[in-house]
């Protein structure tokens, strides 16, 4: 199953760390709005993408929580989406702002592209090491970008940014884009590195003010966490 089959929570698993949060914001008002939305659009016969929304807040536990890679929505093609911003099911091919994180991942830290032992642009391996792959809005109709943005998706995803910032340990957090850059008030720049550039888009991955390709986000991740992490966890 490649698409959303149901619109109870209770279908999408999420870590136990993450679960108040996730029961607050579907027992609210804005919560039960959307998932009428989402009933209402399943039922009129749409293509919804992902499979499991959450997924996001099921690989990557608050408490193992070491860096945030904010996007905008899923992918809209089919098999494509897989709950994990930027990331794509396995044997999917590799949209072109995947390409372009790979590309910078390559020429900052001389990594293999892809950077994986499979041909692929799969990024569970990040989730379970840690790092946050979310989208703003975690659903998307087929052929249809944004197509859910400002439904109530917003207000789980700014909640989940917030408790990241205010979690115990320090992490790194990459806004890529103008979308991702307007969540920087939620996040304590105190306590965690915040990294700005373009969206990895080829229409702004090359452009100014803050090219993409470049930016050695990749690096400075690492170099901070050696710094500010537990040892255990620097690496």
């Amino acid at each position: 199953m490649d698409q959303l089959a149901s619109a109870d929570p209770a279908d999408w698993l999420v870590a136990p760390g993450w679960q108040p949060l996730v029961d607050a914001f579907f027992g609210s008002q804005q919560g039960q709005s959307l998932l009428g939305f989402l009933r209402q659009r399943l039922d009129a016969g749409a293509c919804v993408f992902p499979p499991q929304p959450l997924r996001a807040l099921e690989l990557t536990p608050p408490e193992g929580l070491r860096v945030v890679i904010l996007g905008q929505d899923p992918y809209h093609g089919r098999g494509q989406a897989e709950g994990l911003a930027f990331s794509v099911a396995p044997g999917v091919a590799l949209p072109p702002s995947l390409r372009n994180i790979f590309k910078e991942l390559q020429r900052d830290l001389g990594a293999p592209f892809p950077p994986f032992p499979s041909p692929g642009g799969s990024l569970v391996r990040w989730a379970r090491h840690g790092v946050l792959l979310l989208n703003t809005c975690l659903t998307v109709e087929e052929g249809q970008p944004a197509s859910h943005s400002g439904r109530g998706w917003e207000r789980l995803t700014d909640a989940v940014i917030a408790h990241a910032s205010q979690q115990a340990r320090a992490a790194v957090f990459m806004l890529w884009g103008a979308h991702a850059q307007g969540k920087r008030v939620l996040i304590d720049e105190t306590r965690h590195l915040v990294l700005a550039a373009n969206h990895p888009s080829p229409l702004s991955a090359l452009r100014p003010p803050l090219p993409f390709i470049g930016c050695g986000h990749f690096s400075r991740s690492r170099e901070w966490r050696e710094q500010h992490a537990p040892p255990e966890e620097a690496a």
